[in-house]
């Protein structure tokens, strides 16, 4: 993949930023020359993608739904880095059964890891991004988020609260220079694969491109959000979905 963002002292923070998705959108702000700080609650995730040594990067192991971490770790990178220009949340899980066989745990976990913890990165960064008059938020939502799909009402309830929570951010910091937006992708991740075969192709089908993406493909639309050729771009839910949401 080819970068043709620039965002030459810029610094980005990316939750779940140790494989799939996350990983390749902190690739691609790395690539294009920012300061790139990692958030993964897996050490070793981190440790194997992010080596120590590696420059323009830091890594946290945090728990996204932990209020004193999340916090802790924006301090530590604002202090490193100087500002806090991007956040990107993309964290999260999944806690799959129908609704009558769901537990308490089911549901609170993935609520928990999606939208508690994109709440508690937007609070924690938001206030260096105004002292600095500028900021981008992406958050990355789901098709599940805004259609519904059988066995994953917590992941649903968690994807469109973070379809309102956007919306409702964007409007509030504009006049600080921050915009917020979200992407709704549509990738070939580790955990669209553990579908089994048998249903991957069903679902296939019903994409008009005929394919699901790479996940390398949707860090590209994170990169035009955090962009600042996207200034004037706020409150936007946008799908990165082969056409999937038509």
């Amino acid at each position: 993949m080819s970068i043709t963002f620039d965002f030459t002292g810029r610094t980005a923070v990316v939750t779940g930023g140790a494989q799939g998705i996350g990983l390749e959108i902190a690739t691609l702000f790395h690539r294009a020359g920012a300061r790139v700080a990692v958030l993964d609650r897996d050490p070793a995730a981190l440790e194997k993608a992010w080596p120590a040594d590696m420059d323009r990067c830091r890594t946290h192991a945090v728990d996204v739904s932990d209020s004193g971490q999340v916090a802790a770790a924006i301090d530590d990178i604002a202090r490193w880095a100087g500002s806090v220009d991007i956040a990107v949340n993309n964290a999260g899980i999944t806690r799959d059964t129908v609704v009558w066989k769901m537990s308490d745990e089911q549901w609170q976990a993935v609520l928990d890891v999606h939208l508690k913890g994109t709440f508690l990165v937007t609070r924690a960064v938001v206030p260096y991004m105004r002292a600095a008059g500028f900021g981008r938020i992406v958050n990355v939502t789901s098709y599940t988020g805004l259609h519904g799909t059988i066995g994953q009402a917590n992941y649903a309830a968690a994807k469109g609260g973070i379809v309102a929570f956007t919306k409702t951010v964007a409007k509030e910091v504009a006049r600080f220079g921050i915009t917020v937006n979200a992407i709704s992708p549509n990738a070939a991740t580790a955990m669209v694969k553990a579908v089994g075969e048998e249903r991957l192709a069903a679902m296939t089908a019903t994409v008009p491109l005929g394919r699901f993406a790479e996940p390398a493909e949707m860090a590209t639309a994170v990169g035009y959000l955090a962009a600042d050729e996207s200034a004037y771009v706020t409150g936007v839910v946008l799908p990165v979905d082969g056409g999937l949401a038509i």
